[in-house]
């Protein structure tokens, strides 16, 4: 049996905590599932430039709180937090404590960072991605064991934790949904072998939005991400939800106009546009007989969209989820 639709809204720009209140109430009552963050910290200027990147207004741990404060039945995560910006125990604790606070509320979301000028301008060192996801990796099993409220024994290479306990446990049995994030071989197979949710993303070994990535989400690189989380999961592959960001997404009855306006500017066809599985353009019939054939064809039933979009693609979490 597939899995059900879920939907969840992807928040960069508040201008005010006036803002952040409303856009959580809001994806809260359209249905949405989740509210996410992104774990970046850049601000406008030429670091953000560099990475083509939007800038993070706020930091994803607090936001998630106050998000959390203001809402009552919405989850709230990040896609996903880079586990390099975080002292690991301080981590662990900061999100189970979210989870806590909000009674059970928290989707962990983790990966192995990516944004070059991101590291540079914080003085942070980028470490190869070899390196990267071997941290990542402890990270993930530190905060398995934290939020089973166990007493903490972990000597890895990136992680070193004893002689106490976690506290507090998750109010959720089994503790909150991990998820994994990315689009390289190694992190997607090691997503299918530890996460409740695996997050496909670009390949972003560029270190930046660039060609290079979205190119790397067309249809059949998809299926090869798909392939390589299979390849991960072995016989727990079922069980797993596969999530995607919709980044180019238009609900419009000008669907043809639409896709030769968006693929133009993006340098590809509009059959490519059309086809990519991080695309969503058109009616609100459409994408819907869109999304149910990717879940078809990929096994993708949670789908991530931008918070400019949430009004206008909430007909279409109305219609499809939970089915």
């Amino acid at each position: 049996m597939p899995h059900p639709f879920r939907f969840s809204v992807q928040a960069f720009t508040p201008s005010s905590a006036s803002e952040w209140t409303e856009q959580a109430r809001a994806a809260e009552d359209l249905g949405y599932s989740c509210l996410h963050l992104a774990d970046h910290y850049l601000g406008a200027g030429e670091a953000a430039t560099a990475a083509s990147h939007p800038p993070q207004v706020v930091a994803a741990i607090p936001a998630m709180m106050a998000a959390a404060a203001v809402t009552s039945t919405i989850k709230v995560g990040a896609r996903v937090m880079c586990c390099d910006y975080h002292q690991p125990v301080v981590l662990a604790k900061s999100l189970a404590t979210i989870d806590f606070l909000s009674e059970g509320r928290l989707e962990a979301g983790f990966g192995a960072g990516w944004i070059t000028s991101e590291y540079d301008a914080m003085g942070v060192p980028m470490d190869r991605a070899g390196v990267r996801i071997d941290r990542m990796i402890e990270y993930v099993e530190l905060a398995k064991s934290y939020f089973a409220g166990a007493d903490l024994d972990q000597q890895g290479e990136h992680v070193q934790v004893s002689n106490m306990a976690a506290l507090p446990a998750s109010p959720q049995p089994g503790g909150p949904k991990i998820m994994i994030g990315g689009g390289s071989p190694r992190v997607l197979r090691t997503a299918g072998k530890m996460a409740d949710i695996v997050s496909i993303n670009f390949d972003n070994s560029a270190g930046k939005i660039g060609a290079h990535g979205i190119g790397s989400g067309t249809a059949d690189g998809t299926v090869q991400k798909v392939d390589w989380i299979r390849e991960g999961a072995g016989d727990r592959f079922d069980d797993i939800e596969i999530e995607i960001g919709a980044y180019f997404t238009a609900v419009t009855d000008q669907t043809k106009a639409t896709l030769e306006q968006m693929a133009g500017a993006m340098g590809m066809t509009p059959e490519v546009l059309a086809a990519h599985p991080h695309a969503l353009v058109g009616s609100v019939d459409e994408i819907c007989e869109t999304l149910e054939q990717r879940r078809e064809h990929y096994g993708i039933s949670y789908v991530n969209v931008a918070v400019r979009n949430m009004a206008a693609f909430a007909p279409v979490v109305a219609r499809l989820a939970g089915n």
